[in-house]
């Protein structure tokens, strides 16, 4: 192996690490908010709490009887959300023992379909009244789902990554122009001095 193919591959290695670094760091802040709320809220930072239960709003309905509770609090996202951000964060720790974090290459997405399953089952014979779901039920399915969908999104994550790199401007290569005999061509031109019948 070329020395330059050894600190491009250790560039990149590093440059994935640092990616997955980031995308764990957001995973477990996300998980972490999902209970500070009620805690938050309990400890009577209402202005914390109700400034994280307010973000997550965007991303879930947030029902109480649908919700964990903590210090008599309901948590920040409802049980199958929970289970979702959940899902995520352990599959996404446990993603470099794995896989190896450089793969681009996303299983089959019929297994993304498979996990996605159990999850719609639960969420379509409750919505029905065929049956009655529960926290359980929503947490499960959620953590199936959370999980699995991190082996589709960290391939594609390291393939934009790695590809920003190899696109990345360097810089160009210096080429040495060969220099010009001056005093050759300009002895060997003629001279307007030298013929009076050419000057104006």
């Amino acid at each position: 192996m070329h020395l330059d193919e050894y600190h491009s591959q250790h560039a990149n290695k590093g440059r994935l690490l640092l990616v997955w670094s980031v995308v764990v760091a957001g995973a477990l802040l996300t998980s972490l908010l999902i209970i500070s709320a009620p805690l938050a809220l309990a400890s009577n930072h209402n202005l914390i709490a109700a400034t994280i239960y307010r973000t997550f709003s965007n991303l879930c309905h947030q029902h109480p009887e649908r919700s964990f509770f903590i210090a008599g609090h309901q948590f920040a996202v409802c049980a199958r959300c929970t289970g979702l951000y959940a899902g995520f964060t352990f599959a996404i720790l446990l993603y470099p023992l794995v896989r190896p974090i450089r793969t681009v290459v996303a299983p089959h997405r019929k297994w993304l379909f498979v996990a996605a399953i159990p999850l719609v089952l639960d969420f379509s014979l409750g919505f029905l009244g065929i049956w009655e779901n529960t926290h359980t039920s929503r947490l499960l399915s959620g953590l199936l789902l959370g999980g699995t969908s991190v082996f589709y999104i960290m391939p594609g994550i390291a393939e934009l990554s790695l590809r920003r790199w190899r696109d990345s401007p360097r810089a160009l290569p210096l080429v040495t122009l060969p220099m010009l005999n001056v005093t050759e061509n300009t002895a060997a031109a003629p001279s307007d001095y030298s013929a009076p019948q050419r000057r104006i």
